[in-house]
This record gives C-alpha cells, sequence and structure tokens, in this order.
C-alpha cells in the first residue's frame, strides 16, 4: 500500500511539473529562429515582444493563458487536498474531492491546449507584424507537454475516483 501511495504522489506531482513548464516555457511554436508561447514571441532568439491588448486575438491568448494558469492551481490545490484527505477521511472511503478538483485540472488544461491547436493559424495570420517568419515552425515542446499533462491529470483524477483509503 505505501509503494501505491508513494506512486500516486509521484505522478501527481508530475503532472503539476508538467503544467508548470508546459504554462511557464517558451515553446509552443518554434522553429530555426523564432520561439512563441502564450507569453511572448522572439525571433532571432533575442528580439522578444511580450503579447498584450494591441495583439489581434489578444483574448484567444488570454483564455488560453487563464486555463493553463487556473489547471496549474487545481492541480496544486488536488495534491493539498489529497495530503489532507489521507489524514481525514475514514477507513474505506473515496477520495471523491481530490478526484473533482483534479478532473477539473484536466479539462481546463484540455480547453487551453484545444484552443490554441484550433486558432495558432488565425493568430499568426491576424498578427503578421508580430510573426512574420514563423509560418514554418512546428508545435513545441511546452505544447507536447500541456497535452501529456492532459493524459497524467486525467489519470491520475481516475485513480483519485477509484481508489479508497486503506489503514
Amino acid at each position: 500500500m505505501l509503494v501505491l501511495l508513494a506512486f500516486i504522489i509521484v505522478f501527481h506531482i508530475t503532472s503539476a511539473a508538467l503544467l508548470f513548464i508546459a504554462t511557464i516555457d517558451n515553446a509552443w511554436w518554434v522553429g530555426e529562429e523564432f520561439y512563441t508561447d502564450i507569453w511572448r514571441i522572439c525571433q532571432n532568439n533575442t528580439n522578444c515582444t511580450e503579447i498584450d491588448d494591441t495583439f489581434s486575438g489578444y483574448a484567444t491568448i488570454q483564455a488560453v493563458q487563464a486555463s493553463m494558469i487556473l489547471s496549474t492551481i487545481l492541480c496544486c490545490i488536488a495534491l493539498f487536498i489529497f495530503v489532507l484527505q489521507l489524514f481525514r477521511l475514514k477507513q474505506g472511503e473515496r477520495f471523491v474531492l481530490t478526484s473533482i478538483i483534479q478532473l477539473l485540472s484536466c479539462l481546463c488544461v484540455m480547453i487551453a491546449a484545444s484552443i490554441y491547436t484550433n486558432q495558432h493559424e488565425e493568430i499568426h495570420d491576424n498578427n503578421r507584424l508580430y510573426y512574420e517568419g514563423t509560418f514554418e515552425g512546428k508545435y513545441g515542446y511546452s505544447f507536447i507537454l500541456a497535452w501529456v499533462a492532459f493524459a497524467f491529470t486525467l489519470i491520475s483524477g481516475i485513480m483519485y475516483l477509484i481508489l479508497r483509503k486503506r489503514k
């Protein structure tokens, strides 16, 4: 039982780390001479422009930003509640609250990655001044980590739902 508990905690911490990296790091759309993320656009690896309200499609980027931040916060809260429930739940009860919060985190990261997947071409087309030379790029590792974090949070949310507290 102790090994299972350690695995679940490590899996949850890994999920949180993936969410932090995907949210903070700047590799959602990359190319040879540029990289972009949900916060800024950098060309020639030095010339960086922050994404602000002058940006066309700023509301879309804000939705991605907010969803990723909310997902990360919910994942951390779920870990905290899991630790609390380890000491507060009676024997045989399920970790339902932890599961619900973790599944909400899963939903938020899915929403963010889906919005970016669907809208990245439109955002690039409407902001040619900022995205000049970035059309030959591909999805970067932060974007891929967001989708991996989606899978991890989904799996851990389901694990918490199935898991019962034992002695």
